[in-house]
């Protein structure tokens, strides 16, 4: 068994390979600071190739594909996120988030899923958030790339499942997780984030029962309950104080 984890030198990435390495998968781990990725693979008890690449660029993300097809589980969980209010925030850095989040995703998603499916077997876990769900002021484009991979990945899943495909595509939407992402983002959330550990166990558990929509924690799991029946004008405003408070 191989698995290819995209953002995999520190949070969750970080987590979930070792959790995968735990469960005998070899590893391709890819990230942009070879450092860290050579600390983590330092930690694993399998095999494990580094990939030092940024997948926010369309060839690096075809190169990574070519290179590594041989994978039973592709995790895209590379992503960051900006907090501000939108004609603040910094173009290119906006603009890099937008790359990070979506084309890379989205290329080594469509390459894995065709070659997947050519193969006849196959798994990808998309890391989304609860973000993914609903409008976000204040974090108007990563609310944005949240909701583009959520929609995209239950898509695909759905076109999977119609055609008897025996591949899958699972979302990851947890809220707040104790992670590096408050300091990229620049926020502090006033829920207590959730351990980062649990949530990569929890999610590649689910992963590999076929689950498709992954919501770990309670509370979250009442956000996204709340988030179905509750206007797009009410889940704004709730979302805009909530942002607000988050600012440093």
């Amino acid at each position: 068994m191989k698995a290819l984890v995209t953002g995999a030198s520190s949070g969750i990435g970080r987590d979930m390979s070792k959790y995968l390495s735990s469960l005998g998968y070899d590893l391709v781990i890819v990230a942009r600071r070879r450092e860290l990725l050579e600390e983590l693979k330092s930690e694993l008890s399998t095999n494990v190739e580094i990939v030092c690449l940024d997948v926010s660029q369309k060839d690096n993300c075809v190169k990574l594909f070519e290179e590594h097809k041989d994978v039973d589980l592709v995790i895209n969980n590379a992503g960051f996120g900006l907090y501000g209010e939108f004609d603040t925030i910094d173009l290119d850095k906006e603009l890099s988030m937008i790359n990070t989040n979506i084309e890379g995703l989205h290329v080594l998603t469509k390459l894995y899923v065709k070659e997947m499916d050519e193969r006849g077997s196959g798994k990808i876990l998309n890391v989304s958030s609860v973000a993914g769900f609903m409008p976000g002021p204040l974090m108007a484009t990563y609310y944005a790339t949240k909701n583009y991979v959520t929609a995209l990945s239950r898509a695909v899943n759905k076109e999977l499942r119609k055609k008897k495909s025996n591949v899958r595509v699972s979302i990851l939407c947890p809220g707040p997780v104790n992670t590096n992402f408050n300091n990229v983002a620049g926020v502090r959330f006033g829920l207590k984030g959730l351990d980062s550990s649990y949530v990569a166990k929890y999610a590649i558990d689910k992963t590999l029962e076929g689950k498709e929509v992954i919501v770990p924690g309670f509370l979250i799991k009442c956000v996204r309950f709340f988030s179905k029946i509750i206007p797009d004008s009410v889940l704004m405003s709730f979302c805009y104080k909530s942002q607000k408070s988050k600012n440093k």
